[in-house]
């Protein structure tokens, strides 16, 4: 038997007798029946079994943990599991790190004493339109980013560029 007296959790799960060299005994306890009824679930215990066998002795606690963390994570998204997790996850990143130029354009531009000539030649752009460029707008949907002087607002007040400080009007 696995642990102590008691099955452990597959073998409770599938009514059957834990034999002392159960595969499931050490990584699937009696006190936690939900890990193990996840995984079944989702890989069944067939499948389950055979990967463990498959995997040195050393790496199968690993490998548990990685399909419990799957077989959660399909539960929850059964189209895509772990994958719209990662999904999610790398477009909070992209837009921390464009949160992250638009800050450090922000303090460049601030650092910056203001140009003693008039004259400024046409290829270049104040810290102003850069860090408009940079921003953009926050629809809360991960794949939606557009820069705010792309983006449209409603027909009665059409504005050519979104700035929260200065609205500029097409029509004036």
């Amino acid at each position: 038997m696995g642990s102590g007296s008691s099955p452990c959790a597959s073998c409770k799960l599938l009514r059957r007798r834990c034999a002392k060299d159960c595969i499931f005994a050490p990584y699937f306890p009696p006190d936690d029946p939900h890990k193990f009824a996840i995984v079944h679930k989702v890989f069944g215990a067939r499948n389950v079994s055979k990967m463990l066998q498959e995997l040195p002795v050393h790496q199968r606690a690993d490998a548990v943990s990685s399909l419990v963390y799957e077989a959660t994570a399909r539960m929850r998204d059964p189209v895509y599991g772990c994958v719209g997790a990662i999904s999610y996850l790398q477009n909070q990143v992209s837009q921390l790190q464009m949160q992250l130029a638009m800050a450090q354009t922000e303090i460049l531009c601030m650092m910056q004493p203001e140009p003693e000539l008039p004259a400024i030649h046409p290829s270049m752009v104040d810290c102003g339109t850069k860090s408009m460029l940079l921003s953009s707008s926050n629809t809360g949907d991960f794949g939606d980013q557009m820069p705010q002087f792309l983006s449209y607002s409603s027909f009665n007040n059409i504005n050519v560029i979104q700035d929260p400080l200065k609205r500029e009007s097409l029509w004036t």
